[in-house]
């Protein structure tokens, strides 16, 4: 069903301003890719985040939600963290 309009909430936003610039880069052609084609290393997360979704970004991950034709992301955080 792609394209995905990519909606960053807030919390995302700061995530990422905390990433040096080339990691920042990856996050946002990842997603951007994720947006257009729907390709990715995706996968389902369970528990307190049951329904939500998580791109593997190199040693990162990209937390969101698809709600219709629209993906919000609500978090960015390095594989140590995100767990």
């Amino acid at each position: 069903m792609p394209p995905y309009r990519i909606e960053w909430l807030e919390a995302a936003r700061l995530d990422v301003r905390r990433l040096d610039r080339a990691t920042a880069m990856r996050v946002f052609d990842s997603v951007l890719h994720f947006a257009r084609t729907g390709g990715g290393d995706l996968s389902t997360l369970h528990g307190e985040y049951a329904g939500a979704l998580k791109l593997r970004v190199g040693d990162y991950r990209v937390f969101f939600r698809m709600q219709g034709a629209v993906m919000r992301i609500f978090g960015v955080r390095h594989r140590s963290e995100a767990y």
